[in-house]
């Protein structure tokens, strides 16, 4: 690949993922990764601070969940909000043309304690963001608390089942098909 290529940081990542793949996490060196993407290693550094991170984006999840939430209608409730914020993760992020690389991007996070590590701190992260989001809204703190972390469990279980090769649904309806069934568990008595 000539170096004067876009998306350097979409190249990056796809040749992590497969040197992770061919060698594994621990036998890759940052050198390699910019070799194979066709770039040299100041490139790496400048989009991403270490190999752990390649993986894992730049934040873009991040501004879409915030948004999302930001722009929900107004009389959404706070698990309405984060229900709009994965609609649009699911629009805009976890498209058909990204669901192979996500599948093996999570074998690899999966064969990985130090991936596994990070993506749980990742989630944290965003778990933060989105009840910082819902208090902007004027979600009280508690309430926040709980509609970001059931939207995160929510989250996971429409991921798990949107990586899956036999799967052909949408991000977006996956996550509401897992939300109504969080919100059937939490009205059983």
């Amino acid at each position: 690949m000539a170096r004067w290529q876009p998306d350097a940081p979409g190249r990056l990542a796809a040749a992590a993922l497969d040197l992770f793949e061919e060698r594994g996490y621990e036998n890759t060196t940052v050198i390699e990764i910019a070799e194979r993407a066709g770039l040299t290693k100041s490139t790496f550094f400048r989009y991403f601070p270490d190999k752990r991170e390649v993986l894992f984006g730049r934040g873009a999840v991040t501004g879409l969940l915030v948004e999302g939430i930001a722009s929900a209608p107004p009389a959404a409730g706070p698990l309405d909000a984060v229900a709009d914020a994965l609609d649009a993760l699911g629009r805009t992020f976890f498209t058909a043309d990204r669901r192979e690389f996500s599948g093996r991007r999570q074998a690899v996070l999966n064969a990985h304690t130090e991936l596994r590590e990070r993506e749980a701190l990742k989630r944290i992260d965003l778990t933060d963001s989105l009840i910082e989001a819902l208090h902007r809204r004027g979600v009280p703190g508690r309430t926040a608390r709980v509609a970001a972390k059931l939207g995160m469990l929510v989250w996971e279980i429409a991921y798990d089942q949107w990586i899956d090769t036999d799967n052909s649904e949408g991000f977006g309806p996956l996550a509401r098909q897992a939300l109504a069934e969080v919100r059937a568990a939490g009205a059983e008595r």
